[in-house]
């Protein structure tokens, strides 16, 4: 079957945040296993580093060689999200932690641990992600003896933590060295059991206008949506709404208007499909003015069914654990305790929101926030701090009830 015929609806799906400390090799990493680059913004490729969430996807097959991505049985649709390792962009990626199933964390082998490193581990246990592959990337620029301590360190590193039983891969994603290995460890992931019986929810990462400059008005295509299927199913034709969907400010106050439209067309990565259920990431072509959805504006909003999804809140109660020290500095540095007045940046799905601590009662807390969420109960929550101008990951928790 050529992959133009492929009946992806049919394959196991799996989504898997690719995560690491910057220039440890994650985007070459994810060129072997696709094929395809997904920094494709002009500033990212300037800069060489992931700036937004990229994307790419593939089916792995197998034949009697092994895995691969070219030839042999369908086996699994991968989407790999590329989450950004820069330590200024923490909040992205833990918005691209929101979609994921399971993570390959890379660390090179020259390199070793690296306050990142520690930080994006972090972040996959706010995210509750327990299926970790740990990749030892650039192991053709050490020797024998190099490699084997950098494996030790990382043993001694995940020890305790929720990759302390994940599988260790050397790796050359330069060379194209064990890549066939990451690809089986991928198929052993067993993939989650999904939850197709209620309303479907689904978390906007990134929004696109994907018509080219003087495409004719006839043939213009509406604003796409780019994210995951938490819950639920969604069809070719639905009528959604996109919560908060348009921001506008109005007398130094910030209006939010729910959207309301129709799903035009479901694309699994290249392939187009009439029904969508959760696992892989998702793009919706909507009926909506592609002005609606250029640069991201949509992105942290929510789709659901028209009147399924919980109304906008400004304030949220929220239950925390609060980590024993902060990562992502050199050295050790304490986590204080949480104080009321105090400004907290919160990742809820894919939003991001700043909330003042209104009440404080143990290891609970209730805030007021600056740009209201559609929260459910039981979401997982990420805890950042400001320390020294840059949002540092604290703590994590859940929100404990319907917000009001």
């Amino acid at each position: 079957m050529s992959s133009k015929d492929e009946d992806v609806e049919k394959v196991e799906s799996l989504n898997v945040g690719i995560v690491g400390h910057i220039d440890h090799g994650k985007t070459t990493l994810l060129q072997r296993l696709t094929g395809k680059w997904t920094d494709t913004h002009s500033e990212e490729l300037k800069r060489g580093i992931t700036i937004k969430l990229g994307y790419a996807d593939v089916i792995i097959r197998k034949n009697k060689e092994g895995y691969n991505i070219e030839e042999g049985d369908t086996v699994r649709y991968v989407s790999f999200v590329d989450a950004p390792g820069h330590e200024m962009l923490m909040a992205t990626m833990l918005s691209g932690a929101a979609m994921i199933d399971a993570a390959i964390l890379v660390i090179a082998a020259n390199e070793g641990i690296k306050p990142q490193t520690r930080e994006h581990l972090m972040a996959l246990q706010v995210k509750n992600i327990k299926e970790i592959i740990i990749v030892q990337n650039k192991i053709d620029l050490v020797d024998k003896e190099e490699a084997l301590k950098s494996y030790k360190e990382i043993k001694e590193f995940v020890k305790d933590t929720i990759a302390e039983k994940a599988e260790i891969i050397p790796v050359s994603a330069q060379q194209g060295v064990n890549i066939d290995k990451v690809l089986e460890a991928l198929v052993k992931i067993k993939v989650p059991e999904r939850n197709v019986k209620e309303a479907p929810c689904f978390i906007v990462a990134r929004s696109f206008d994907v018509n080219r400059p003087g495409t004719k008005i006839q043939e213009l295509r509406g604003g796409v949506l780019g994210g995951a299927l938490k819950k639920g199913i969604l069809r070719e034709g639905d009528e959604i709404e996109i919560k908060p969907g348009l921001t506008e400010k109005k007398e130094n106050q910030l209006l939010y208007s729910t959207l309301k439209t129709k799903i035009k067309n479901i694309f699994k990565g290249k392939y187009k499909v009439k029904i969508a259920e959760p696992g892989g990431s998702l793009a919706l072509e909507t009926e909506l003015d592609p002005v609606l959805s250029k640069a991201d504006s949509l992105a942290g909003c929510v789709v659901g069914k028209v009147g399924k999804l919980p109304e906008l809140s400004d304030k949220v109660k929220i239950k925390f654990e609060l980590f024993k020290e902060v990562f992502g500095l050199q050295g050790h540095q304490k986590v204080e305790n949480i104080k009321t007045q105090e400004l907290l940046l919160l990742s809820v799905n894919t939003s991001i929101t700043i909330g003042t601590v209104t009440k404080l009662s143990g290891k609970e807390a209730d805030l007021n926030l600056r740009i209201p969420i559609v929260g459910f109960k039981g979401d997982t929550v990420g805890i950042a701090r400001n320390i020294e101008g840059h949002w540092r990951l604290i703590g994590y928790g859940e929100i404990t009830g319907e917000t009001k």
